[in-house]
């Protein structure tokens, strides 16, 4: 792509128009004499005529002044870091034998010219006019508050830049602070000035290169940290008016997020605080901008995804002269001569720019020592950038370098590939720092034995990677999956009225009834009282007596009134009074109608024959269900899970939990279209359920349609910012994608929100231990942990609610220094995430983030890994490998219940009983509850009932039944006290399990057997009847209840 300049058939004219000056007392006299000078780019534009005006009055300059942009000389990056400077000159009165007049500088000022890049063609903008030193209005000006100021007009004939090439363009924004903990020989008082200098090479177009050179560093003693907020600096040379060199609006302040760089472990962090406040510093605060377009920003990305480092070039020389031991009479220095003092270089990582929406990156990098062979390894570059910006003023016959240097990157490389040898012979010598190289750069070595860094800020105006706004998700799930119509709002207003006045016509219609029964009841029961009308038309008049005698007539009249009143406001929207004796005549023959109507309605309602009746509620809740789905699950009866499952959802079809457990249940079967059906109806029912999110991402990348996942899934990082589960997924989808940057950046936020999920709850659990010792409890009854670690580990990053809100600690009082607090994890994010996949049955992805857990730093072989791996091969149906990886967990830690648990189901699924026995009361015998206790005791109290160990089965279930009561726990407790001859307690535990679930035959069968030992014939023969009828499958009960039949001579309605 052609850079702008060369599209441009004609320059464009930019024109100044400096309108007048306010406060500009600067003398005491009462007028001024003075005019304005306007100059860019260190060319002077124009000067004003002379003035001479009141000091309390406007200065009218009315002073107009152009250059022209794209002529060859000035392009878009001078305005971009270039200011207008405009200088405000006094002249001061001639005295006797005087020839020449005498000017004195009063004030500049700065104009930035940005806006004109961000496609503005005018605006106008009053900038503030700073005092030199020496003007009489030096001392004056500095605690008044009318300072003096300049109002000034920039316009364009049209804009600089057309809308295609503006959305294409960027401003990229360098920013070198101050570098901290410089070497303890650098110092002030050999009286000579030194320069220190950065440097730092970046694309100007797509074809060529420039240098961003930040000179004139400040070297300062400790003592005092750095003021915060303090203003930017121009990256210009002194100026006449000190205060001129800022930048306006432009601050350096605190941090406001997570830094990136070298020192952001918590040691770095105590090391920075130390020597931010007493050890020496260089400081720059100046920002350098480049105006880059659509070539330049694409050079940009792809430099950064070949090589992510970027160096940083620093150096510390005297002023004048940055080359010493060059010789004098040689007009022609080599590059083997060039020797650049305390020569050491920062590797800045620029990839986290390439994250989606980030367009700031802040942090403190190291300095090292400058060697070519590290500068190529790190960042396949072969020479040095100062070398070269020196070498170029060196041959053209000058004595300093500018602010920054153009390169053509083509000519450059031309000229790389012709000295192959030379570099390779470089490589060669050293491939790795030796003593030689650190021989070679002694001054160099200082900055790693001071562990010198840098603080550098690069921010974009616009991000390289757009993010998609939330609005533009929410959409695209909507598209995808369109929401459930909300469900009937209630009535109001009139429709309101009506109910209430239909509401009001049943209650009085049910009095008047009682009254009619009381009154008439009796008698037409007997039948003392004829049906005929003339009977009826006697009881009506008597009713109607007896209400009015009674005053219950006029009762109802004002149990109605009320509702007549709002239906006549709501509904016939009338709140005045008539004027007109027909229209109240009308208006009340409409009511009269519109109220008969609507008590017929009412009426027809209430004594209606087809009236349902009120159901019973359920004994059973969606909590209750959910249990006893999953325990049939536990015992592999699919289609009674299943059964479940629906009955939720029959329930509760609005609820996104209900649905997303049902799916679940289908990923556990492997039917994997069922499984994405239920989640999308989740999602239908709440957009914004974040599991339901996560799991239709992972089935549409398991189907292929991986822009439907990615869509999926970063909604749910939208919705669950916090969710640490759902940044790991993300990253995990980018890995799959062999998108490396976009995975990076997912795993980094997700390891932030797992950090600041466990410094809330170690604050939360340090707030509840105060308020426990502060009521006198022992701090050991609050089942925390004693240290900052304990209380680390056991962190629930991922909790929803039945909505799919996340309920992780308040987040809200989080800040960056809460990152920095001493609380060590011993968790990661992939085993958080891998918790949430298998208790899902997304067993692919566990497989993947099992696989990162192996490769991340904080990870590795733990006793959590394997036990994670077994659980996965036993849902798989790899039972050696499982057993491989728990034999390898219980090395690790023995006191773990969970995998003791997991021991005995594998045990128990391979048919060793006895094994699963001993596994499950060792799991039993620890203090601490395994996760899912229920399946603990229902297995174990089943393999005593196999061995005939009745009064341990009984125990066992006894516990289970008081932990979590199902039809199973039940059934098995009186299982065990039939077994014991306890037949009363056997007939209510089987009964208790019958009101749990009626349609179990076992339970039928052994309410059977109950009944004929206790000599119950009807209750035997109607159990028996049920059992038979449910299809009961087990032989040998059958076979005993018909032995014990044969017996007692009842029980079966053949005999």
């Amino acid at each position: 792509m052609e850079p702008l300049q060369a599209l441009r058939d004609k320059p464009v004219p930019v024109k100044i128009t400096v309108l007048c000056g306010k406060n500009m007392k600067f003398n005491k006299g009462e007028s001024l004499l003075s005019f304005v000078r306007a100059e860019f780019n260190d060319t002077v534009l124009g000067e004003s005529q002379r003035l001479d005006s009141p000091t309390d009055l406007l200065v009218e300059y009315n002073f107009t002044c152009s250059f022209d942009c794209f002529d060859g000389t000035i392009t878009l990056d001078d305005l971009a870091q270039k200011p207008v400077i405009l200088t405000v000159v006094e002249i001061l009165p001639k005295e006797k034998k005087q020839k020449e007049e005498k000017t004195i500088v009063l004030g500049q000022a700065v104009l930035d010219l940005v806006p004109l890049l961000q496609g503005q063609r005018s605006f106008t903008i009053t900038v503030l006019l700073h005092p030199t030193p020496g003007a009489p209005g030096d001392t004056a000006q500095q605690d008044s508050s009318c300072k003096p100021t300049l109002d000034i007009t920039i316009c364009t004939p049209e804009p600089l830049l057309s809308d295609v090439q503006l959305s294409n363009s960027n401003l990229f924004k360098v920013v070198v602070e101050t570098a901290y903990s410089v070497p303890e020989v650098w110092s002030n008082d050999s009286g000579l000035p030194f320069n220190h200098v950065a440097a730092l090479q970046v694309p100007l177009s797509a074809e060529k290169e420039q240098v961003l050179l930040f000179s004139n560093g400040a070297l300062k003693m400790g003592g005092e940290r750095e003021t915060v907020p303090r203003p930017k600096r121009w990256p210009l040379g002194p100026m006449l008016a000190p205060g001129a060199q800022f930048i306006p609006g432009g601050f350096i302040g605190e941090p406001t997020e997570m830094e990136v760089g070298d020192l952001t472990s918590i040691e770095d962090k105590e090391f920075r605080v130390e020597v931010e406040t007493n050890r020496k510093r260089v400081s720059w605060d100046t920002e350098r901008r480049c105006f880059m377009d659509a070539g330049a920003i694409g050079c940009l990305i792809r430099r950064t995804v070949d090589c992510r480092l970027w160096p940083v070039e620093v150096m510390r020389s005297p002023d004048p002269g940055v080359i010493k031991g060059v010789k004098q009479g040689k007009d022609k220095l080599t590059e083997d001569e060039i020797q650049i003092p305390f020569h050491g270089v920062a590797y800045v990582d620029m990839v986290p720019l390439l994250y989606p929406g980030v367009k700031r990156i802040r942090g403190a990098y190291l300095i090292y020592p400058f060697y070519e062979t590290d500068l190529q390894a790190k960042t396949k570059q072969n020479t040095s950038i100062l070398r070269e910006t020196m070498r170029m003023p060196m041959l053209q016959g000058r004595g300093q370098a500018p602010s920054s240097r153009t390169f053509d990157t083509q000519k450059a490389s031309k000229e790389t590939k012709e000295a192959p040898k030379k570099v390779q012979q470089k490589l060669t010598a050293a491939e790795s720092l030796t003593e030689v190289d650190v021989a070679g750069n002694p001054e160099g070595q200082m900055y790693t034995e001071a562990r010198t860094y840098i603080v550098i800020e690069i921010s974009l105006e616009k991000p390289l990677v757009p993010k998609r706004p939330p609005e533009e998700l929410a959409k695209r799930v909507m598209e995808l999956i369109p929401p459930r119509p909300s469900l009937p709002r209630r009535p109001a207003g009139a429709e309101r009225a009506v109910q209430e006045y239909q509401a009001q016509i049943n209650s009085v219609a049910s009095q008047v009834l009682e009254e009619y029964q009381q009154l008439f009841g009796p008698a037409l029961v007997s039948g003392l009282q004829e049906h005929d009308l003339v009977a009826q038309e006697q009881r009506k008049t008597q009713l109607i007596g007896e209400l009015n005698y009674s005053g219950k007539y006029f009762a109802f009249k004002e149990q109605i009134k009320h509702s007549v009143v709002r239906i006549a406001r709501e509904k016939m929207l009338r709140t005045e009074a008539f004027t007109d004796q027909e229209q109240l005549q009308g208006f009340l023959s409409q009511l009269y109608v519109f109220l008969v109507d609507e008590m017929h309605i009412a009426l027809n309602k209430t004594l209606s024959v087809d009236a349902p009746e009120d159901q019973p509620a359920s004994l059973l809740d969606c909590v209750q269900l959910r249990h006893f789905a999953r325990e049939a699950q536990l015992n592999q009866d699919y289609q009674l899970a299943a059964t479940y499952y629906q009955e939720r959802i029959a329930r509760d079809s609005r609820d996104p939990g209900h649905w997303f457990d049902y799916g679940v249940f289908h990923m556990l079967t492997k039917d994997y279209l069922q499984a994405e059906e239920c989640f999308r109806q989740a999602v239908s029912v709440n957009q914004a359920h974040v599991p339901s999110l996560l799991m239709c991402g992972i089935l549409a990348e398991m189907a292929g349609r991986f822009d439907e996942a990615e869509t999926f899934i970063e909604g749910a990082t939208r919705v669950a910012p916090s969710s640490v589960t759902a940044w790991t997924l993300f990253g995990l989808f980018y890995e799959g994608q062999e998108n490396a940057i976009q995975a990076e950046m997912a795993f980094l936020e997700a390891n932030k929100q797992l950090k600041v999920a466990a410094v809330n709850t170690l604050s939360l659990s340090s707030e509840t231990r105060s308020e426990a010792k502060g009521k006198g409890l022992p701090q050991g009854d609050l089942g925390m942990g004693s240290n900052a670690e304990g209380d680390a580990e056991q962190v629930t990053t991922d909790s929803y609610n039945n909505q799919g809100t996340p309920t992780t600690p308040d987040t809200r009082k989080f800040t960056p220094q809460c990152l920095n607090s001493s609380v060590k994890l011993r968790t990661t994010i992939y085993m958080e995430t891998v918790r949430f996949l298998l208790d899902s049955n997304a067993l692919q992805m566990a497989q993947r983030a099992l696989a990162q857990e192996l490769l991340c730093p904080e990870g590795g072989p733990s006793s959590s890994y394997h036990l994670a791996l077994a659980k996965l091969q036993l849902l798989s149906g790899d039972f050696g490998g499982a057993e491989v990886n728990l034999t390898k967990a219980l090395k690790d830690t023995f006191e773990n219940p969970d995998v003791w648990a997991c021991s005995g189901h594998l045990h128990y699924g391979m048919g060793n009983y006895s094994e699963a026995q001993k596994c499950y009361e060792r799991t039993l015998d620890f203090v601490t509850d395994p996760a899912d206790t229920h399946a603990v005791l229902l297995r174990l109290a089943e393999i005593y009932l196999q061995q005939g160990e009745f009064e341990r089965a009984k125990t066992t279930y006894m516990r289970a039944c008081k932990r979590s009561p199902s039809c199973l726990t039940w059934l098995g407790l009186g299982i065990a006290c039939y077994r014991l001859g306890e037949l009363t307690e056997a007939e209510d535990a089987l009964t208790e399990a019958n009101v749990l679930n009626n349609t179990n035959a076992e339970v039928w069968g052994y309410l059977s057997l109950v009944c004929l030992q206790a000599g119950k014939r009807l209750e035997a023969e109607q159990s028996y009847k049920y059992a038979i009828k449910l299809d009961l499958q087990k032989e040998k009960l059958l076979q005993e209840i018909k032995e014990l039949q044969a017996q007692v001579r009842f029980g079966n309605p053949w005999f």
